[in-house]
């Protein structure tokens, strides 16, 4: 099943983000590598900062999406005020579909 994560960072925490970066690059290639990687990236304020993360898991349940979630470096660092986690179907465009 696949599982939207919309990751809201907290205001005035860019520094966290791109201090956290490397780590957190680490650990989503490890997902991609695990095949639980649909897609991800930042989120963009209209200054053209990250704000938050958009990611897309493809796992059992919600169980293992938020146990995800919670060992991403970035939420070890505090970086996030809320994390949304809901099942989704990815309807249109998707790349099995291409």
């Amino acid at each position: 099943m696949i599982f939207a994560v919309i990751c809201k960072d907290w205001p005035g925490k860019l520094d966290v983000r791109l201090a956290t970066r490397p780590a957190h690059l680490d650990y989503i290639n490890a997902l991609n590598a695990a095949g639980k990687l649909r897609f991800a990236g930042p989120m963009l304020g209209d200054d053209g900062k990250p704000l938050g993360s958009l990611v897309a898991l493809e796992v059992a349940d919600r169980t293992e999406a938020e146990q995800i979630v919670a060992d991403d470096p970035y939420a070890g660092a505090g970086l996030f005020e809320t994390v949304d986690i809901h099942a989704w179907n990815w309807t249109f465009n998707p790349p099995e579909a291409k």
